[in-house]
Formats: C-alpha cells, structure tokens, sequence
C-alpha cells in the first residue's frame, strides 16, 4: 500500500492535477473506510476489488483473467513440425486413421447381420393400373384367439413365383361367425390352378363363396357340430363346396376359359367356440393337407379321397354310444337333418346345401371330410401342398419343427410362426399357406373323451395313424 501509494504522489508530481485525479481514485480503491458500491450490503474484500479493477482494465478480447504462467519443462524445448508435416504420433496425410484401442471404451456395436437369404426378394409383380384390385401382398398373417382355442395362420409367395414375378396363388381366409359359445370359425386355404390364367383370383374367389355359404348357416352348423350329427354335416358341407365350385365353372366359362383353367384347391377346418365341444370338421376338394402335431409326433390324418363313408355321429360331445351294426338301413336322421318349420330357413337350407338330396360331384375329385375329436395340447394344421409336401417329405424339417413347438409353454408369436412357415427348403418352391390351432392346455369334456369307445370304425384313418387314433 505505501509503494502504491509512493508511485501515485510521485505520478501526481509528474502530470499534475491528472495524477493527482488518479492518485485519489486508486487511494479510495484501497481505503478500508471506503463504502461498497455494489448490489450488496455485504462489503468487497481486497481480492473482490483487485478482480473487479483487472477486468475493467483488461484489453478488448480478453477474457478477464489474470494470466497464468506455463509450468516449467525439464528437457529442451518442444521442436514445432515443420508446416505441411505431421506432428509426433500423428498418421502421415493419406493414411488411415486407426481405430480407438482403448480398453476402457466400450466396443461400438455391430450392425445386426442380415439372416435373409439373397434370393428372398422377388421380382414385384406386373400391375395394371385399371385393375390395382387384382394385386395380393407377398405375405398375409393372421391369428387370434377363438374360445379356448389359439390360431396362428401365414400365406407366402414362393421362391418360384418371386423369380417369375407372379403373385402369390394361395389365398387363405379366417372369419368368425357368431358371438358366445355359438360362434363357428372358418378357415379356409385355396390354391389356384398352377399356370392357369387368374389363378389368384380363382382361389380368392374359392375362399369367399365357401365362407358367404358357411356364414349364412353357421348356426346351423353349430348346432350339428355340437350334437355330433356327422351324416348332416357331411352331406351340407359337401352340397356348399359343389356349389363354390360351381361358381367357379360359370366364371371359367364367362371368361372364355376351360373348367380346369380356372379352378382352385380347397380346405377347410370349422372350428366351435364351445368350450365343451372338441369335434373338428374338415372338408374340402383337392390337394392339401391336414396334419395333427399330438405328443411331439405329427400325424397325417388328410381323409383320402376314395373313403367314401355314409357318416354316423361323431363319438364325442353331444353324441350317444356308438351306434351297434344290425340289419337295415341307417336311420335317415343319420343321413339328414330334419328340416326347419321357417319357410325362410328352408329357402336358404336348399340354397345353402342342407337337403337330403345326395350331392352331384362338381369335379373329378371326390369331396374330402373328416370329424375328428381333439385332445388337450394339440396342434392342428391344414395347410396348402406347397407345405404339405415338405412336411411329408422332409424328415428333418418336420422333427425340428415339431421339437420347437413342443419345447413352448404356449404357441408361437405371429413372427416366429411365419419365421418357422417360411423356413427355406432346397426342391420346394411353391407358395406356402399353413393355418394351426392350438388347443387349450385343458378341456372340461377331456374326461369323457379319454372314456370314449373306440372311433376306429368311424373316423377315417392314414396308415400313419394308429388304430383308434381320432
């Protein structure tokens, strides 16, 4: 303080009243009497002061601080580079940059690999602009949950309609009819004819016709089911395919086509929703196929053609003792239902198929049917030839495929079903349609059917099947 003070008397002599001026301002900077000219009542410390002044009197561009000074090195001086060479540790200008090998910094992800073959992209289809309702997705997915049931059902273009950029052929359709214990699901998989002109639309129009058919008389159809009147499902359900493809002849003709140019194969499961009912109906024209994955071991139980059966009651729910053989016809109520009093519903029994009337083929293949009675954990499946033959053929594929969903506690997710549907196989490039169902871990009729007598003389069997396996 007095050296600073000693500097402005002499300062003061030097420049007159200037230095005077500025000896007094830096004698109130320092005075401790001097009052605080800040927002506070709290008075500045020498160091709040000495800041203060350093950045008032700093230059412009400064920051404000005091300067520091740089720590003293052992050693000579860095040498700078020269300009246009690169520093020590440094790469050399052209050269790579090499990756960070830090340990303490995590690795940076990897992208995901792609796990889909090359080949699965397929040339799009042709459109045409006036008929955009033509076009069919390359993969249709459904599934959901009906009573005690659980489905899951994909359709897929195969890998040799995406070389020739054709559309998907297979056309699949589920749908509900009715609500509560009453509901009926249909399934349906159709399959154009291969090479055909419009084959799509054949078996979309094949899936649509059995399903309108079908919903008009799904209560009906209930109500047989769950009786267990085997001969009046039989003899209906063959009178609504006759008529489905009867559409499809008229249509083949108003194009200018031959029958079997535009035709289509057909299956179909009817499912119940009653939770007491476990009797299954298939039935359809073609090829195809029905398979039942029962203890970790798939069983072929596709109806064959030429078993031409008359049709007794389903042994299962809502039917009685097996019938026992005498002489003399079947009672007619086995062969056909009563018909209703409502002369509306008997207009559309007739229409729909349910007369006693014995059905006239609509194509060289004999009509396919089969009621079967499931048990708790089983899983159902029709499907089109393009998985069915697979499935058949390829031992493998049908032992992996059987050991996944077994190892489940509950069905697979509609991705990892489409994953498993379209699993790749070498010679087997057809468009691939497979619908399943899942039963429920436990029925509350799986006591009678464990009791049932045995069904051998009434359920059709494959040599694949055991005697009384229904």
């Amino acid at each position: 303080m007095s050296e600073q003070g000693a500097r402005g008397e002499g300062r003061d002599e030097k420049h007159g009243e200037r230095g005077g001026e500025r000896g007094d301002w830096w004698a109130q900077l320092y005075d401790a009497t001097a009052s605080d000219t800040g927002r506070t009542r709290a008075p500045d410390t020498l160091d709040d002061r000495f800041a203060s002044v350093t950045h008032t009197l700093a230059p412009r561009g400064g920051n404000g601080d005091a300067p520091r000074e740089e720590p003293a090195m052992d050693g000579p001086a860095p040498v700078e580079p020269a300009r246009g060479e690169p520093a020590e540790g440094e790469p050399a200008r052209g050269e790579p940059v090499p990756e960070c090998l830090d340990p303490a910094l995590p690795e940076p992800p990897q992208a995901p690999q792609d796990l889909e073959d090359p080949e699965e992209d397929g040339v799009i289809p042709l459109a045409d602009p006036a008929g955009l309702s033509e076009l069919v997705a390359e993969v249709a997915l459904d599934g959901g949950r009906h009573g005690g049931l659980t489905l899951r059902a994909a359709s897929l273009r195969g890998a040799g309609a995406k070389r020739a950029g054709t559309l998907r052929g297979d056309a699949l359709l589920t749908a509900r009819f009715g609500t509560g214990e009453g509901a009926l699901l249909l399934v349906a998989v159709a399959v154009g004819a291969h090479g055909g002109p419009g084959a799509h639309r054949a078996a979309r129009e094949a899936c649509h016709s059995i399903g309108s058919a079908v919903g008009r008389s799904h209560a009906r159809l209930a109500e047989d089911i769950r009786a267990g009147r085997r001969g009046a499902l039989k003899s209906g359900l063959h009178r609504l395919t006759d008529r489905t493809f009867g559409k499809l002849r008229a249509q083949a003709a108003a194009l200018g086509l031959e029958p079997e140019q535009y035709t289509a194969d057909l299956c179909c499961l009817l499912l119940p929703a009653d939770p007491r009912c476990q009797t299954r109906i298939f039935f359809g024209i073609g090829a195809g196929g029905l398979f039942r994955l029962r203890d970790g071991r798939w069983h072929d139980i596709e109806p064959q053609a030429s078993q031409g059966e008359s049709g007794g009651p389903v042994v299962g729910f809502g039917a009685g003792p097996a019938p026992v053989a005498g002489p003399g016809p079947e009672p007619a109520t086995n062969l056909a239902p009563t018909p209703p009093e409502d002369p509306r519903a008997q207009a559309a029994a007739a229409r729909d198929g349910f007369t006693a009337e014995p059905p006239a083929p609509a194509r060289a293949e004999s009509f396919r049917f089969r009621a079967s009675v499931a048990r708790p954990g089983d899983a159902l499946m029709v499907c089109s030839p393009g998985f069915a033959v697979p499935l058949r053929e390829e031992r493998s594929f049908a032992g992996s495929l059987a050991a996944r969903w077994m190892a489940r506690s509950h069905p697979p997710g509609l991705a990892a079903y489409l994953a498993d549907i379209r699993t790749p196989l070498k010679g087997h490039d057809l468009d691939r349609t497979a619908v399943t169902v899942w039963e429920a871990a436990g029925h509350g009729n799986a006591g009678a059917e464990r009791s049932a007598p045995d069904r051998s003389a009434l359920l059709p069997h494959r040599r694949t099947e055991k005697a009384g396996d229904a």
